[in-house]
């Protein structure tokens, strides 16, 4: 389970939570500009985008779970385990694996209107990565600092959405999420009215009360109304600061906590690690469940023209700082 938002101030920030049991000891991974991707079906591309993400690193290929290229276009796969449907090869489409469409899309696109025009050729499959590792299903998110779609591959095609929440869970699919924040249409930061019964003295007795139905289980419908209600009623400074730090309390309302949520092999499913991409300066931001401390990488800090994956181990040991 995980939750993906956008957020804008005087940037644009992309990130997500990863929410699982455990680790496949990702890395923040740099894919420089000539580093050779070579896709399952037979394309190879040289010269690319240079991309920054959170990665799982197998046979020097990067897995990327969420990241953004050097123009500031941004995507991450969310789990859609029950909904997801990947197709046999098709001979008129471009056909994708879905471990491979991250890279597709970053390594040639520069926009969302652009990536648009990339998936109108594509044809997820689902062939896997190799023996070891199952495939995933998937949605995905893909945004910049003008619009955000949401695409799905289900049983009756690829599917693009405009995502105007900027906000992306797992199940149900995207459309009956948006429907279901019909239900939450008279939640409010305000302070609320009493529409209840004008001849009854109803009185707020507590701030915050403007949101009361707001949901706060665990589930990624409820996850879903409770970031976008978080997100789109945010207010920070616009400095990178203030921004960032602003974008760790909005994905901080989705967390979750070891013991809150039991799984049926015995372990309890955590935020493994949560990003934050600021998308015009290629800075990616992470904190992980053990280290509450943000940890920064700067993409145009590193070598941009190697043909060498860059990474750069998480840092997962609690950063407390003594002030006496």
């Amino acid at each position: 389970m995980c939750t993906a938002v956008t957020y804008k101030t005087d940037c644009f920030y992309f990130g997500r939570t990863l929410d699982n049991d455990f680790s496949y000891n990702e890395q923040v991974t740099v894919t420089p500009r000539i580093f050779s991707f070579v896709f399952r079906n037979g394309r190879v591309i040289e010269a690319h985008y240079a991309i920054i993400g959170m990665a799982y690193v197998v046979g020097n290929y990067p897995l990327y779970y969420d990241a953004m290229n050097e123009k500031g276009l941004c995507m991450a796969g969310l789990n859609f385990v029950g909904n997801a449907h990947y197709f046999q090869p098709a001979d008129n489409k471009d056909n994708i694996a879905q471990f491979e469409l991250i890279p597709w899309v970053l390594s040639q696109c520069e926009s969302v209107n652009q990536a648009k025009v990339l998936l109108g050729r594509i044809n997820i499959t689902g062939e896997a990565f190799n023996e070891d590792l199952p495939v995933s299903q998937l949605h995905w998110i893909i945004a910049d600092k003008e619009q955000a779609i949401t695409v799905e591959s289900v049983k009756d095609g690829l599917k693009i959405y405009d995502n105007l929440a900027g906000v992306l869970t797992n199940n149900p699919p995207f459309n009956m999420q948006m429907f279901n924040l019909n239900n939450y249409m008279t939640l409010s930061p305000m302070p609320p009215r009493n529409t209840f019964a004008p001849n009854i003295e109803l009185n707020s007795y507590s701030r915050g009360m403007g949101a009361i139905g707001l949901p706060g289980d665990l589930s990624s419908q409820s996850r879903f109304v409770r970031a976008a209600f978080t997100k789109l009623n945010s207010v920070s400074d616009p400095d990178e600061k203030s921004s960032v730090g602003q974008f760790f309390h909005i994905l901080g309302s989705v967390e979750q906590t070891r013991g809150c949520c039991a799984l049926e092999n015995g372990g309890y499913e955590i935020t493994v690690y949560t990003s934050c991409c600021n998308a015009d300066k290629g800075i990616y931001y992470y904190t992980t469940y053990n280290n509450r401390q943000i940890i920064a990488v700067n993409m145009h800090r590193t070598d941009l023209d190697s043909n060498e994956l860059i990474m750069y181990p998480l840092v997962d040991e609690e950063q407390i700082v003594y002030i006496n």
